[in-house]
């Protein structure tokens, strides 16, 4: 499965009304059927025109330029042609599926929705799916009007006017797939799609400028089609997919080496996938080896994928015993460089459709094509996170990384912010194209107020602006400030990026440095993100309390909701290297004086001893139990107070006790 489809247009004029006698008629129609079950798609369509020249349209005829044109992938004709069809008497539910996939895969989704009901209708026992793919048309309406901020060009000075796609970097450019006419004298034409067969290319150079590609040399590319590749994380060797024809054994076997969609009927011989191995050896590729799972007689295997290790290989294959029509399976390395069992990655990635083209990402993010997830249309691009054989947290990568069409084999550069895709998504006869992507970050605006809390009586605070407070923003993994100061509302601002982590850092003379971090998520230049700087003074032994600290009953373990409340502490303690403090903790009045006692210094200590394992040193800060003796408020020993009255009780407080 170097490309699962991949075709040719036909435009012509249909001369509908000129005759001639009903035997020559049947005759090319026979000729016509012939090249349909040979796979001859191309040529088929050639045919099937022809017949309707001569004659008046049919169903017959009309179904099979359709489905001509449905298995060369061209979604345009495939729309027109069904809509044709389902305009005949004795059209199938089949007929309406197709119509609706292929308006689907237009970005007709209005006419897609409108089929798939139709089709809930005609066969109620797959509604449930027609409706979740009517609701995915939705969905991706939804993600057109709202596409992410990814800047998308063709890359112009690869693409053909054939198929170019999944590429790989190597050395100083990349390796793509393409069926772009080569140098050979003679070369090989596919039936199927009625263009040359497949080939590995080198491309030297970047998005500034490329050089002329160039076919990879034997023993890599051969007689056989060829495409597909990974290469090891030292270049050393290549993986790639090579396509064999084997002799049927059964009538119904998949001849197409694109799409492994099963057909019946056809010539005696079969397209199938193989992965072969090749290391470079003094500048050149060994004769490759073949992966030792290839099992050409039976399934396809293709596709490769290496994790970042190395240690992990990805592929696709229609091996019994997996989700649907084409699987992803990885294969891990053993000790002594062998590969070990395929193993299925399961329901979180494998549909009863067809995923295919893995890749990885610079962070380890997998990636891979699906049809089965009910995207946009056609295959669309996700990301899963883990490892090996588990992976999980699936996402759709969204408009306009992925569009109505198919959109697959995606390349990220060292950034994670840009690279390269496959799309057939402006061609007029679905042929695939190289795209470079880059992320472009929307600009908006960071508004903040620094404040102060002023106690008016236990429990009760008031906010009070904070003015001239130096502001100083930075961006993630800058040293270098933008400066602001508030004014003598306590409000600042600054202009931020979307999706950039930026640390806010606000310190005036009397107070606290306090930091806070944002990372905002800007849809449009005109958001606004907020967000408050709450400042405290440096006043020494004043207790400052310490928000949200809860304990379980009768217990000291720190739980995760009171973890965030200390890590503000440890950031704050990281602000202010200089400082030393007392952390504090306080029981209301139920339980005994030394119970209470025991109980919150343990509290304490507990705290203490979270806030050093986070890089505090032991010598910045001491643990202190209060129990019950500085009380808030009335709620003493048999004194009838409230849950929220003996609440105000419970609490956690530091103070500082010296500034070096």
């Amino acid at each position: 499965m170097i490309r699962r489809y991949t075709f040719a247009v036909i435009l012509c004029s249909l001369l509908i009304g000129v005759f001639t006698p009903v035997s020559a008629q049947k005759k090319e129609l026979k000729a016509a059927n012939a090249l349909y079950q040979q796979f001859h798609y191309a040529k088929a369509v050639d045919a099937y025109k022809k017949v309707l020249e001569k004659g008046q349209p049919t169903l017959e005829v009309s179904q099979k330029i359709a489905d001509c044109y449905r298995l060369m992938n061209n979604p345009k004709e495939t729309e027109f042609w069904y809509a044709q069809v389902i305009g005949f008497t004795g059209h199938t539910a089949k007929d309406i599926w197709n119509y609706a996939e292929a308006a689907r895969k237009n970005g007709n989704y209005a006419k897609a929705q409108q089929s798939y009901s139709a089709y809930a209708q005609a066969v109620p026992a797959e509604a449930a799916v027609a409706e979740n793919l009517a609701a995915a048309c939705t969905r991706a309406q939804d993600w057109l009007a709202k596409p992410l901020a990814y800047e998308l060009k063709k890359v112009t000075a690869l693409n053909s006017d054939n198929a170019d796609f999944s590429p790989t970097y190597y050395q100083e450019g990349l390796v793509f797939t393409s069926n772009r006419p080569g140098t050979e004298k003679k070369a090989e034409v596919s039936g199927w799609t009625g263009k040359p067969d497949f080939k590995l290319f080198y491309a030297k150079g970047n998005d500034s400028t490329w050089q002329a590609p160039e076919l990879l040399p034997e023993p890599i590319n051969n007689k056989f089609q060829n495409g597909s590749a990974a290469f090891s994380p030292d270049q050393g060797a290549i993986y790639f997919t090579r396509i064999n024809k084997v002799k049927k054994k059964t009538k119904k076997a998949n001849t197409d080496p694109f799409s492994w969609v099963k057909f019946q009927g056809g010539n005696e011989y079969i397209n199938r996938l193989e992965i072969f191995i090749s290391e470079k050896k003094e500048e050149k590729w060994t004769e490759p080896k073949a992966f030792p799972y290839n099992k050409v007689a039976e399934y396809s295997v293709g596709h490769p994928a290496l994790s970042p290790d190395g240690n992990y290989l990805y592929f696709a294959s229609d091996m019994p015993g997996g989700q649907g029509e084409t699987d992803i399976y990885v294969s891990q390395k053993q000790a002594d460089g062998t590969w070990g069992k395929p193993e299925n990655l399961g329901q979180n990635i494998n549909t009863p459709g067809k995923e295919m083209f893995p890749t990885f990402g610079p962070d380890s993010t997998f990636y891979f094509s699906s049809e089965g997830h009910n995207g946009m249309g056609g295959l669309d691009i996700y990301a899963a996170e883990g490892s090996g054989s588990t992976w999980s947290k699936l996402r759709n990568l969204r408009a306009p990384l992925n569009s109505p069409q198919d959109d697959f084999g995606i390349l990220f550069d060292k950034t994670n912010e840009a690279g390269y895709l496959s799309s057939n998504r402006e061609t007029a006869d679905g042929s695939d194209d190289l795209y470079t992507f880059k992320l472009v970050r929307v600009p908006c605006n960071l508004a903040g107020k620094a404040i102060e809390k002023i106690q008016v009586k236990p429990g009760v605070f008031r906010e009070a602006p904070v003015e001239n407070v130096l502001l100083q923003l930075f961006k993630e993994g800058d040293t270098t400030a933008v400066k602001a100061f508030s004014d003598a509302n306590g409000v600042f601002s600054f202009p931020i990026l979307d999706g950039v982590q930026y640390v806010v850092k606000g310190s005036k003379p009397g107070y606290l440095t306090r930091s806070v971090t944002v990372a905002p998520n800007c849809e449009s230049t005109l958001d606004m993100i907020k967000m408050g700087m709450v400042l405290n003074r440096n006043t020494l032994n004043k207790p400052i309390i310490i928000e949200n600290i809860y304990y379980d009953l009768d217990k000291y373990d720190i739980r995760p909701d009171a973890a965030v409340e200390l890590d503000k502490l440890v950031r704050t303690l990281k602000d202010n290297p200089t400082i030393k403090i007392e952390l504090s903790s306080h029981t209301d009045s139920r339980h005994s004086h030394s119970y209470n006692n025991l109980l919150s210094q343990m509290r304490a200590e507990a705290a203490v001893k979270y806030i050093i394992s986070k890089g505090i040193a032991a010598d910045r800060i001491t643990a202190k139990g209060y129990g019950e003796t500085r009380l808030l408020n009335k709620c003493a020993d048999n004194v009838n107070c409230s849950e929220a009255d003996h609440q105000l009780n419970r609490r956690t407080e530091f103070k500082i006790l010296k500034v070096n």
